[in-house]
C-alpha cells in the first residue's frame, strides 16, 4: 500500500519543482521513486546528487548490479531487486549471476569478497576491522573501490529504504 504519493512538477515544493520539471523535460517522466522523493526538496537533490556520483564509480557495471542485488536482497526493496536484476541482464549477468548476487555472493572468489563486505558495511560497519580493508586489497581491490562500495551501500540503502516507507511496490 502506497504511505505517501508520487508528485508532479506542479506540486513539488521549492527546488523540487524545478528538479522534477527538469528530470521530467529530459526523460519525460521521473518515475515513481524520484516523484515521491520531490516532498523534500533537499532529499531529491542529495538522491540526485548522490546518483550522479555513484554512475562514475570505477566497479565494473555488471559488478555494481550484483553487489546492489545482495544489498537491496538484505534490505528487501522489492522495486528496487527488480530494478537492479533487469540491470543486471543489461549488463550481460546470466540468470545464475544473480541468483548467487541475491545469495551474497559470486563465482568469482575476488567479486564474492567485495559483495560480502559490502553486505558487512551495510549490517555491521562497526566490525570492519584493518584486517577485512587489507584481506581486499589482498584481493587486488584498490582503496578507490573500497572507498566506492561505501557509496554504493549508501545510495542502495537510501533508494531500498525510501522504497519501503513510501509504500512503492514492483509493477508487475
Amino acid at each position: 500500500m502506497r504511505n505517501m504519493t508520487a508528485l508532479t512538477p506542479d506540486e513539488a515544493p521549492g527546488k523540487a519543482r524545478d528538479l522534477l520539471a527538469d528530470i521530467v523535460g529530459r526523460h519525460g517522466s521521473a518515475g515513481e521513486m524520484v516523484s515521491t522523493m520531490a516532498h523534500s526538496p533537499a532529499l531529491l537533490q542529495g538522491y540526485l546528487d548522490l546518483s550522479r556520483a555513484v554512475k562514475r564509480i570505477k566497479i565494473p557495471r555488471p559488478l555494481s548490479e550484483k553487489i546492489s542485488l545482495a544489498l537491496q536482497e538484505w534490505i528487501g526493496c522489492g522495486t528496487c531487486q527488480a530494478a537492479h536484476a533487469e540491470a543486471g541482464h543489461a549488463a550481460g549477468l546470466a540468470e545464475a549471476d544473480i541468483t548467487l548476487a541475491r545469495q551474497g555472493t559470486a563465482s568469482d572468489a575476488r567479486e564474492a569478497a567485495l559483495i560480502a563486505f559490502a553486505l558487512r558495511v551495510l549490517t555491521e560497519p562497526s566490525s570492519i576491522t584493518s584486517e577485512d580493508v587489507t584481506a581486499l586489497r589482498g584481493h587486488g581491490w584498490s582503496d578507490r573501490v573500497i572507498a566506492e562500495v561505501v557509496g554504493l551501500v549508501t545510495l542502495n540503502m537510501l533508494t531500498g529504504s525510501f522504497n519501503l516507507v513510501a509504500g512503492i511496490q514492483p509493477t508487475r
